[in-house]
């Protein structure tokens, strides 16, 4: 069996050097390539139905599609200082609850902290956009490497979702915010592994599980904080979206996952530990910090001390943990996936709703709609 520094290349999952050590050297380059050789598979079998609960999402996701050109109020005005001061506030300042002494910013003023937070929106959106175009790759091979044609119905439904995802993410970037970010070393990281691996049921793990299970916490953890209305309208759009996807993945995999023997569950639950700490490290923001000239290392210790910063750390895994416990992941064999996220401090989700069950929840209502 693998050791955890097979896995994700160090023993102790909080290394911060060695977390750190992990950056992009080609930040300048236009396109990224991925070798990959899975099987692009036919099916004869074109029965449509014959998997009930697939159906059910494909005939929602035909019903649920809009429109990212239209369907937004693209015409509102966003001021990122304002909106950064706005959200700010609700906490009652900036870096409230944190002892900044001897510290870089125990000098900075009002202009620093915004600044800060101007940068870290424009990060934050761009993992987001990053992220959605691996999506639309990912989903693209799930249409042809899935060997049912009800998923095959579904994923298609799912690459135009991506698409539009990428779409809207990129117009919020290049129309109201200020500057784009590359992507993410342990982002990239995570979508070259997913990619690479030839085997279907490895995609859906690695994109509709961990991925979109992390995005659709992100994004839901977003909407309720903002003060900025068309990103809260934007996130609601993109998170009825979302939600069908990681069930997509739940509905799947639960099937699939009752044939495998326990070494192969054993490859799916290393693979999903691998994917859950790449996703935490991503949230470092180290790019951030580089461009505003603090000591990245320095800034990584501080913020991880907030009082917030564990809570939101932890909220990122609350559909993944119950996800993975649906798919029978967290006690397969002798439970090692269990003891994983356990050490990440985030096994306490796991009686949490899965996404297979709660997406109806999350469907645009003619409210959502008329708020555009």
């Amino acid at each position: 069996m693998s050791t955890t520094e097979d896995i994700i290349g160090r023993t102790d999952i909080n290394d911060l050097e060695a977390i750190l050590s992990i950056t992009n050297t080609d930040v300048d380059a236009i396109a990224h390539a991925v070798d990959q050789h899975a099987d692009a598979i036919f099916t004869w079998d074109y029965d449509k139905g014959h998997r009930t609960a697939l159906n059910k999402l494909y005939e929602k996701a035909k019903r649920s599609q809009w429109n990212a050109e239209t369907d937004l109020p693209w015409e509102t005005e966003v001021d990122q200082s304002a909106v950064v001061m706005a959200n700010a506030n609700q906490f009652g300042g900036f870096a409230v609850g944190m002892d900044l002494t001897g510290t870089p910013f125990a000098k900075w003023d009002e202009k620093e902290w915004v600044q800060l937070g101007i940068e870290s929106q424009n990060w934050t959106l761009s993992q987001f956009m990053h992220g959605e175009q691996g999506a639309l790759i990912c989903t693209a091979k799930i249409v042809e490497s899935v060997p049912w044609i009800d998923a095959k119905y579904y994923a298609a439904t799912q690459v135009m979702d991506e698409a539009r995802h990428v779409e809207v993410f990129a117009k919020y970037l290049d129309t109201k915010l200020s500057g784009h970010y590359p992507i993410n070393a342990h982002l990239r990281l995570l979508l070259d592994d997913i990619i690479r691996d030839s085997r279907w049921d490895m995609t859906y793990l690695g994109m509709q599980i961990m991925v979109e299970g992390l995005a659709l916490a992100a994004f839901g953890f977003i909407h309720q904080l903002t003060t900025e209305p068309l990103l809260k309208q934007l996130l609601r759009y993109v998170m009825s979206d979302e939600a069908r996807h990681v069930a997509f993945g739940v509905l799947s995999l639960q099937e699939y996952y009752q044939e495998l023997t326990n070494a192969e569950l054993r490859e799916r639950q290393e693979f999903a530990f691998e994917a859950a700490v790449r996703m935490r490290d991503r949230f470092l923001q180290q790019e951030v910090w580089d461009r505003m000239g603090v000591d990245v290392k320095e800034a990584v210790q501080l913020v991880m001390q907030a009082p917030d910063r564990m809570l939101f750390q932890q909220m990122l895994f609350s559909k993944i943990v119950p996800n993975c416990k649906k798919l029978g992941l967290i006690d397969a064999g002798d439970g090692w996936l269990r003891e994983k996220f356990t050490e990440l401090g985030v096994i306490a989700f796991e009686n949490w709703e899965d996404t297979g069950s709660e997406y109806d929840a999350f469907a645009l209502t003619d409210a959502d709609q008329r708020s555009a």
